[in-house]
């Protein structure tokens, strides 16, 4: 009797799930949560060197090296989007170091941002893969646009400089695929004698007003090589998740990808962080997924969330983010946040059948 009593409550304590959102055009919802503590603002936007985010804050990776806490965000500022640094030794102060990237040369890939570095340290160097785009909306906010492309850069430390690889050509957009319109960087980890990037992919279907996103697999065995992209995505385009960050639980054997869901309400937006998760990082089933933040746990922003990063802080999970504040779904004008989850993580429990 006492061991039932015990079974149920562990599945009362373990079972967060949710109504499940709907959507206008049909879009896939999470109906499970794994929600975040939110901590609120950790870096506004306005006060970057050279004026260098004076229009906003947004699109966040951050990572540790030698007890320094690294944040590669993009400031977007008078000239446009770049790719900037700011430091911490605690990832709640944080201090701006402007740009760590500039624009490329007219007609190449880069020329109008260079923006969003995700970073992978091999054990002798640094490799950035940065977001590039030779188009922007017009000034003066001058918003990224297709194709997003990923891009090369190295560096001898996590700290300036990152030099520009021009001759490094990771993959490309390719027409009447999952990526034809975007094939921008994400997460770079080791797998067996390989590394796998869990790239951005965007195409258009034939009747759908919306583009459809999600997430593709790229692998090599040269971090200065190029990349083969697998046939498929990782899950389906339907799902409109955007960008990647993950984090492996030893304790279960399980991956857990942190990732931007993107939701429509008159139109498009970010709208919550989701995260998926699978014991193998080669097959993902959409069906495990959660909603971790969006406005109904967040302090600050209460529709839009944007891009994830975590990094593990001792026995907690940091989980950064961007957002506009209040009701706002601008682009412009976001600062990052930050939220914490408890460690180890374990997936939200459906019901009771779940625990056998």
């Amino acid at each position: 009797m006492m061991l039932r009593i015990a079974l149920a409550a562990l599945v009362v304590a373990s079972t967060v799930s949710a109504a499940a959102q709907e959507y206008r055009d049909g879009r896939p919802a999470a109906t499970l949560r794994m929600d975040a503590k939110d901590h609120g603002i950790v870096l506004r936007y306005g006060d970057g060197p050279d004026k260098c985010d004076t229009l906003g804050a947004r699109d966040a990776w951050v990572f540790q090296s030698d007890g320094v806490y690294y944040m590669h965000y993009d400031a977007a500022g008078p000239r446009g989007w770049l790719c900037s640094l700011a430091v911490s030794k605690d990832l709640v102060t944080w201090e701006k170091k402007g740009p760590i990237l500039d624009f490329g040369k007219p007609g190449e890939d880069d020329s109008k941002s260079a923006s969003y570095g995700v970073t992978y340290y091999d054990g002798q160097q640094w490799h950035m893969f940065y977001l590039g785009t030779p188009n922007v909306s017009g000034p003066p906010n001058l918003v990224p646009s297709f194709p997003y492309l990923t891009m090369k850069a190295n560096g001898d430390s996590a700290a300036v400089p990152w030099i520009k690889q021009k001759n490094v050509v990771p993959f490309r957009t390719k027409p009447d695929t999952y990526y034809s319109i975007t094939a921008s960087p994400g997460q770079v980890i080791k797998s067996g004698d390989e590394f796998l990037q869990f790239f951005s992919a965007t195409t258009r279907k034939a009747g759908n007003p919306c583009v459809q996103r999600t997430l593709g697999i790229a692998r090599t065995k040269d971090l200065d090589g190029p990349w083969t992209v697998d046939p498929a995505p990782m899950v389906p385009s339907e799902e409109q998740i955007e960008n990647s960050s993950l984090y492996y639980e030893k304790s279960i054997k399980t991956w857990f990808l942190f990732t931007n869901h993107i939701g429509v309400d008159g139109g498009e937006y970010t709208d919550a962080v989701w995260v998926y998760w699978n014991k193998d990082p080669n097959q993902w089933d959409p069906k495990n997924k959660a909603v971790v933040l969006d406005g109904q746990n967040c302090t600050w922003s209460k529709k839009c969330i944007g891009l994830p990063s975590v990094v593990q802080v001792g026995k907690r999970l940091a989980l950064f983010y961007d957002a506009p504040g209040g009701d706002s779904t601008s682009h412009m004008r976001r600062s990052v946040g930050l939220a914490w989850l408890d460690l180890p993580l374990s997936p939200p429990i459906r019901n009771a059948g779940d625990l056998r």
